[in-house]
């Protein structure tokens, strides 16, 4: 939570949503300024230069919690968000990762 959440996938998350009465977004449609239909499907929801900020955002902040999880204020920090936290899912093991089939971008 400290590291992925509350960076840049917050203004990416942020806005209105389309509408879809199919479920899988194939009756969305975006209309840029040059007038072409891009189908939702197919539309990129983020550009290079902020998929590098986010990339660098929250490989930083693993590496930050990862040398200095015994510091007392990343420790006050991990506490207050541990309530949040603990709503979550328990975390699995991602076995593509291990398996060399990380780079999948299948879910």
């Amino acid at each position: 939570m400290l590291c992925v959440r509350n960076t840049q996938l917050e203004r990416l998350h942020a806005g209105l949503g389309p509408i879809t009465r199919t479920g899988d977004y194939s009756d969305v449609l975006v209309v840029d300024a040059d007038g072409r239909r891009i189908p939702w499907t197919e539309v990129s929801h983020i550009d290079d230069a902020e998929m590098r900020d986010l990339m660098r955002t929250i490989v930083n902040r693993l590496y930050t919690f990862h040398l200095e999880a015994d510091d007392p204020k990343l420790q006050d920090q991990i506490e207050r968000w541990m309530g949040a936290a603990m709503k979550w899912d328990e975390p699995e093991i991602d076995r593509r990762m291990i398996s060399g089939d990380g780079a999948s971008t299948d879910q």
